[in-house]
């Protein structure tokens, strides 16, 4: 099963939108609880859907949720998107015990996003097939840069100095050195800082 589009039930979803922390204006407060014990099963199934999720580690405990972003609430439910972030711990078969959260986005009845984060690191559905690396973020940035802007691979190669095949391993997720963004920031007429914050080279790295 898909972790991403995969159809959420009524339960987990009255769970994921359970806010007691929130006042909303014409809301009940505090809000009628809803049963929480249906988040840890549910994921559960989406980490065991990551091909190297250890399955000695399970959630076992999670808490009232809090939202990123609520979407408009007064338009129609099957469109309007949500995300929150769910607290909770994740255990292993050892008794060891770790902190975990959730960040899921849905709209209507789809899941839409996933990420958790256990202890101190983040993980989320791969993009890459198993064996490879994940293509860099930037790619995704620069090809829909590009596309608004409707500058053709041919044409940003010719402008940049650089072959079209580097543009294009650059599109498909390429790790871009400092100069190759210092050049492509003239070209889509943005500061060389901010493809540079894009790009994750925002650390004072000179390669």
């Amino acid at each position: 099963m898909e972790t991403a589009d995969r159809a959420l039930t009524a339960d987990v979803i009255a769970a994921l939108r359970y806010w007691p922390g929130v006042i909303w204006v014409g809301q009940k407060n505090p809000p009628d609880p809803v049963d929480m014990t249906v988040l840890p099963p549910f994921f559960n199934e989406v980490l065991h859907n990551l091909p190297w999720w250890n399955r000695d580690w399970k959630v076992d405990r999670v808490q009232p949720g809090r939202p990123a972003e609520t979407g408009d609430h007064r338009s129609d439910p099957a469109v309007r998107f949500t995300e929150v972030s769910i607290p909770g711990t994740v255990a292993s078969g050892n008794g060891e015990s770790l902190p975990f959260v959730a960040r899921v986005g849905f709209t209507g009845d789809r899941l839409i996003r996933f990420q958790a984060k256990i202890g101190d690191v983040v993980i989320g559905p791969a993009v890459a097939p198993a064996g490879r690396s994940e293509p860099h973020p930037f790619g995704r940035v620069l090809t829909g840069l590009m596309d608004l802007r409707g500058i053709p691979v041919r044409e940003m190669a010719r402008a940049v100095g650089l072959s079209m095949s580097t543009i294009h391993m650059l599109r498909r997720g390429h790790n871009p050195n400092l100069l190759q963004t210092r050049l492509i920031a003239g070209i889509l007429d943005m500061s060389e800082a901010d493809v540079r914050v894009i790009a994750g080279l925002d650390d004072g790295s000179t390669q």
